[in-house]
């Protein structure tokens, strides 16, 4: 038998004097209650003026919000009023829309050096709207990658067995020999067909947006019929972002340097090229492989997102 017990027992010792006293001592005066009443009640005060403030704070966010929202909405609506008025009548011969539209079929091959005159407005006439799309491709990539992404906090907090569950029992088509014989042989098709109209975007339909779309859907082709894992020793998810990025920094700075030159009547030096030949229209061929490349890697990044929650870079 245990010797404190046994003493315990005999009245000889206490089994709690070595256990200190968490229950709270009674107030000794009715200063002391009241000291303490009032303390909890400047703090009910206190935590009351908090909540009021932000309940305030709420109200005026929301009315600005609105104030915000009406008017902007009563501006785009006058300016598309506005634009509307100014248009001319249906039937109405407006000469000055026939204008850019005469220029680009007349002078096209001329200024451009491309065969498709559509290749030659968008990448060289309008290729600062080009510009405008790419980056937003690449934007909608980062969004969706911070919303979708699976880091490793996810992980810790349980996901990581649905994610595995999911993709291995209903998901997982690599391991199906039927997929992974016609991917063998599609895919090889895919990309060669995907190249061609890619390099041939100044000289017939095609060229960075529809090429790049072909490779990109080889790519999730790749991804299904092989698994994530043979795709991420050859693009992992950094090395597709950096691409990516790349891509768009040649664009830019590209595109800048002919911009500035011809606002300002300086020659650019860069050969138009036999019209008809490959190495033809300029800057566009390299501008059509730079859209190109942007469309790809965002095609098989919101592939490989809602696939698995993540594009390979972990």
């Amino acid at each position: 038998m245990n010797e404190k017990f046994r003493k315990w027992l005999e009245g000889e010792g206490d089994l709690l004097e070595h256990v200190s006293d968490t229950e709270e001592k009674p107030y000794s005066s009715r200063e002391e209650i009241k000291h303490e009443v009032k303390r909890i009640n400047d703090r009910v005060g206190v935590m009351s003026q908090g909540r009021h403030l932000i309940r305030a704070e709420r109200r005026g966010f929301y009315a600005l919000y609105r104030i915000v929202a009406v008017v902007s909405c009563v501006f785009l609506i006058g300016v598309l009023l506005f634009t509307i008025a100014n248009l001319p009548r249906y039937g109405e011969e407006n000469p000055r829309a026939t204008e850019v539209t005469r220029r680009y079929v007349e002078k096209g091959i001329e200024e451009t050096g491309a065969v498709n005159i559509v290749s030659g407005m968008i990448l060289d006439y309008r290729a600062f709207d080009t510009l405008g799309e790419s980056h937003v491709l690449f934007t909608a990539l980062i969004c969706v990658m911070i919303l979708l992404r699976m880091d490793k906090k996810n992980m810790r907090h349980g996901y990581e067995d649905f994610y595995t569950i999911r993709d291995e029992k209903y998901f997982d088509i690599s391991r199906d020999s039927i997929m992974r014989t016609v991917g063998l042989i599609l895919i090889p098709c895919i990309f060669l067909y995907g190249i061609y109209v890619l390099l041939n975007g100044q000289n017939s339909p095609g060229g960075g947006f529809s090429g790049g779309a072909v490779m990109g859907a080889g790519l999730i082709i790749f991804a299904s019929s092989f698994g994530f894992k043979s795709v991420d020793r050859v693009l992992p998810g950094r090395r597709i972002s950096f691409i990516t990025l790349a891509a768009l920094s040649f664009y830019s700075f590209a595109k800048g340097y002919v911009f500035f030159t011809g606002a300002n009547g300086i020659p650019n030096h860069i050969p138009k090229g036999v019209p008809g030949a490959i190495l033809s229209g300029g800057l566009i061929l390299p501008l059509d492989i730079a859209v190109g490349i942007v469309v790809c890697c965002t095609m098989y990044g919101f592939y490989s997102l809602f696939k698995r929650g993540n594009n390979g870079s972990d």
